[in-house]
């Protein structure tokens, strides 16, 4: 999972970052982040799966997780 390795190295440069992944792959990004050192590091997960979501509901479905990438990003 690259973006757990993106995430933690834009974090260790001291810029903030999140991941936004689906609920299948949580499990994978916590062992990942935790074998990085970044045990709790927040994400934001959505539901799975999104691939066969119109434009329509993708966008509104990423209106509903704005708020969470913003205080992910800054807190």
């Amino acid at each position: 999972m690259c973006s757990v390795h993106d995430t933690v190295e834009f974090e260790k440069r001291g810029i903030p970052a999140t991941l936004v992944l689906t609920g299948v792959f949580k499990n994978a990004a916590v062992h990942q982040f935790r074998s990085k050192g970044f045990d709790g590091h927040p994400f934001v997960e959505l539901p799975h799966p999104i691939s066969n979501l119109t434009r329509d509901q993708m966008r509104e479905l990423t209106l509903r997780y704005v708020d969470e990438v913003v205080r992910n990003l800054t807190t």
